[in-house]
Order: structure tokens, then C-alpha cells, then sequence
């Protein structure tokens, strides 16, 4: 019997807080004016994604005492920005980094709630953990918190979260004819929550919006974190896009769902991927070999390594070998502060797998970088990277991809053009949204209250 083909799932990720961005192309716009999210985003919804997605920091990330060179000055406040998104797209799901280690339940929820109201059912809510000390100098509690920790805040905060939705029931809002109010039944929004992590009871007052809860993803390649997408999460984002990492990663993920009474289908895997495209495979990896020196400067080789190292090499060449020394372990690490997304279990085999990388290659500490650096990418024509993002997902190496552009705002033009035009004609992406919600796009089972 043949295996039916599965739909693929795409979205759009605005970067800014990474080395994706290649700040001197001429193209390159505003990470602040509303004009350059709206344009991605109308993008997006043109070529049928399933959502725009915002990443957000809650402070300039530093290291070595100096603010990282890399980050974006000014960003907007992620609920400020799709709140305005909603009102330029109509189906388009909006997805919005916010964290649990500083932030409170009782406002996200309100602040989620809103928004999926808004944007009638398009919410979605990546849940991060923070693990750096200088931003919770922004926060009254300050410091952080060592990893199990996090994750187990993180999942209190989101059942805390799921409590305050489910507060609400569909029929608790009615009409008095008479007065021409709305009135609500006694109980409507009543909570009362106490554990280790949060003692708070009142009254939850945003009704229930159109999913009920909005779309819940996670990006954790820990154990924890995967444990926690398993159970808890509709999409988890990873870092594994190739055949065979692609393919343990998913099969790892979703063979844990059935411990928390979850089915296949209720998590969908969606690595990030970055692409070039050309008029001819030779022509995208040429663009591709430019582009990549571009994202990772001299000065960005050094950075990294560094947060490996956990020591001072600013008096080493990029462009030479990699530091003979072995990196320092330890907690308190030279980025210490920093929201880095790269936290090196084991840096001193990991040192050795570069040094064995540059041998093999014959390559510098920067060409290194550039290498482990690199997120899944599609390099190619059209039709080859169609070929290829088809060929991973029905291999369950993936369920779709989040794309990472590397022009914004208008990098996502071509793709949307020359490559969904491509996976439409193998039945393999909508032509059209079928239904109003996220859920919908995505295909997860709506969320029902907590037993």
C-alpha cells in the first residue's frame, strides 16, 4: 500500500539576534519599522504559510563585558508588533517569543488571550527559558536559574497559563435583553494556583478566545527540552535538518508522546533552515559561499569560539588555526550574561571535534565556524530545493520548515515565487488556507480544558 503524501509545513521566521542577517547587503532593512515586518509577513500569508514568527531578547546580549556585535538595537516589543500584524493579515498564524523564567503567568496569558482574540484564533506562543544572569538584572527576582529548574518553572508557568485560559467557558458570556448588557456567569474567569513557583488566585478577565489556548511551541534540543515539547508543546523547532539527524531527532521526539497520552500527529517537528537560491545549482553555491562569509565576520569567528574557549582569544587570527589550549569548564563561562543559543555540554570534546574537522578540511578557526555554525540550508534552484525540503519531510525527517532568511524584509520574495509554486504542483502544500485558526494550518487537535 503506498504511504499517502504529507503536507508539508512551512513559516517565516524575522531574524535579528543571530548571525543570519547579512547587514551589508544592499537590500537589507529596518529590524524596526513596522513597514519591514509587515512586508515579511504579507509575504508569508501570500505563499500560504502557517505562521510569521518573532524571536525577541530581554536585554542586549554581552560578552566579556562588551554588548554583542551582533544584536539588534531597538527591536520592538513582540506583542506590540503582532498585535499591528494582525490588522495586515487576515490568516497568517503569529507566533511570539516570550519567556517564562521572568516573566508572570497571570500577564502573559491576558497578553496571549488578547492577541488570539485579535487575530481571531492565530496566536502562538514559543515558550523560552533564560538562563543568564544580566537579564535578570532587569527583573525583580534577578539571577537565574541552573537548568532542570527552568524547565520546571517553564512547565508550571504554562500549566498556570492553560489554568487561566480554561477558566473560561464558551457559554459563560450572555446577553440581558432587557438592559442590553453582558453578563457573566459567577465563576466565569475564577482561578486560584499554589505551588512553589507562584501562589495566585483572582479572576482571569479576557474571555476564552477562538483556540481555546494558543498554539504552544518550544526549541529546546535538550533532553529537558525535548522531554517538555513531548509533553506540552504543538510544534518544537530543531536544529537537526539533515537526513539522518533529522530523522533520530523526530523519531526520538515523537516516540515520547505516548507517555503523556499524546498521539503522533499532536507534534509537529520543524527544524529552522536558511536558503540560496540561483538560476542553476552552481549558481546558488557560489551565492551561498559569499553569503556565508558575510554572516560570519573575522571578528563573529572570534565571538563564538570564545563562547566555546571560555577564555580571551582576541589576540588570535580567524584566519589561522584553531587555539591548541583547551577550553576552561565551568559555570561561570566568559558569556555569562548572554542569551547565547549555543551551550556546550562538553566544550573540550566538542574542541576536539573541530580540531578534527580543520584536519580533515585544512581549514581556519573561521572557516570552522562557518561550518559548525551553519543551520540546515537549502542551496540550490528551485526546483532542486523543492525537491529536497519534499524529500526530508516525507522521510519523516522533518514536518516542514521554519525559513530564516538572510535579507529581511524582502528575502522571502523569491522563495515565495519560484519555490511554493513548485511543492504546490506535487500536492504537497496548500494552494489555499482551509480553515481561520492555526490550529487549523498546523492540523493539531484544538486544546481542551484541563482535566
Amino acid at each position: 500500500m503506498t504511504k499517502p503524501l504529507k503536507q508539508i509545513h512551512l513559516a517565516a521566521h524575522f531574524p535579528g539576534v543571530n548571525n543570519t542577517t547579512v547587514w551589508s547587503d544592499p537590500e537589507a532593512g529596518s529590524h524596526i519599522e513596522f513597514s519591514s515586518f509587515a512586508h515579511l509577513a504579507r509575504t508569508a500569508e501570500r505563499a500560504k504559510f502557517d505562521f510569521f514568527f518573532l524571536a525577541e531578547g530581554l536585554r542586549l546580549r554581552e560578552q566579556a563585558g562588551r554588548i554583542y556585535d551582533l544584536d539588534v538595537v531597538g527591536r520592538p516589543d513582540t506583542f506590540t508588533v503582532l498585535a499591528a500584524l494582525a490588522a495586515v493579515t487576515d490568516r497568517l498564524g503569529l507566533a511570539g517569543t516570550i519567556n517564562s523564567t521572568f516573566n508572570e503567568p497571570y500577564e502573559v496569558a491576558r497578553q496571549f488571550a488578547s492577541l488570539d482574540h485579535l487575530s481571531a484564533g492565530r496566536a502562538a506562543w514559543n515558550v523560552v527559558t533564560s538562563w543568564d544572569a544580566f537579564t535578570g538584572e532587569n527583573f525583580r527576582r534577578g539571577g537565574f536559574l541552573p537548568q532542570d529548574q527552568r524547565y520546571e518553572r517553564a512547565e508550571t508557568f504554562l500549566r498556570t497559563a492553560w489554568e487561566l485560559f480554561d477558566s473560561w467557558r464558551g457559554d459563560e458570556i450572555v446577553a440581558d435583553r432587557e438592559s442590553g448588557r453582558f453578563l457573566t456567569d459567577p465563576a466565569a474567569g475564577s482561578f486560584a494556583h499554589h505551588d512553589a513557583h507562584f501562589d495566585i488566585s483572582g479572576r482571569f478577565n479576557v474571555p476564552r478566545s477562538p483556540q481555546g489556548r494558543p498554539v504552544i511551541l518550544q526549541a529546546g534540543d535538550s533532553d529537558e527540552g525535548r522531554e517538555f515539547a513531548a509533553a506540552t508543546a504543538d510544534a518544537i523547532f530543531s536544529r537537526h535538518g539533515t537526513l539522518e539527524a533529522g530523522q533520530a531527532f523526530y523519531s526520538d521526539v515523537k516516540r515520547r508522546l505516548a507517555r503523556h497520552g499524546r498521539t503522533h500527529e499532536q507534534l509537529k517537528v520543524l527544524p529552522a533552515a536558511t536558503f540560496v537560491l540561483g538560476d542553476t545549482d552552481a549558481d546558488a553555491a557560489e551565492k551561498a559561499a559569499v553569503v556565508r562569509r558575510q554572516q560570519v565576520s573575522g571578528q563573529t569567528a572570534i565571538k563564538f569560539a570564545e563562547q566555546l574557549w571560555n577564555r580571551d582569544l582576541s589576540g588570535y587570527d580567524p584566519d589561522g588555526p584553531l587555539p591548541e589550549i583547551d577550553p576552561l569548564v565551568g559555570e561561570n563561562t566568559i558569556s555569562k550574561g548572554r542569551a547565547s543559543v549555543r551551550n556546550h555540554r562538553d566544550p573540550i570534546a566538542t574542541a576536539n571535534q573541530w580540531r578534527e574537522l580543520a584536519a580533515a578540511k585544512n581549514l581556519s578557526l573561521r572557516e570552522v565556524i562557518i561550518e559548525v555554525s551553519a543551520r540546515q540550508t537549502f542551496v540550490g534552484s528551485a526546483a532542486t530545493i523543492a525537491e529536497e525540503i519534499n524529500r526530508l519531510v516525507q522521510a519523516d525527517a522533518s514536518d516542514g520548515f521554519i525559513l530564516v532568511p538572510h535579507v529581511t524584509p524582502g528575502g522571502l520574495d523569491e522563495f515565495a515565487d519560484t519555490v511554493v509554486p513548485l511543492l504546490q504542483e506535487r500536492g504537497v502544500f496548500r494552494t489555499e488556507y482551509e480553515g481561520e485558526t492555526l490550529r487549523d494550518h498546523l492540523g493539531v487537535q484544538a486544546a481542551s480544558r484541563l482535566g
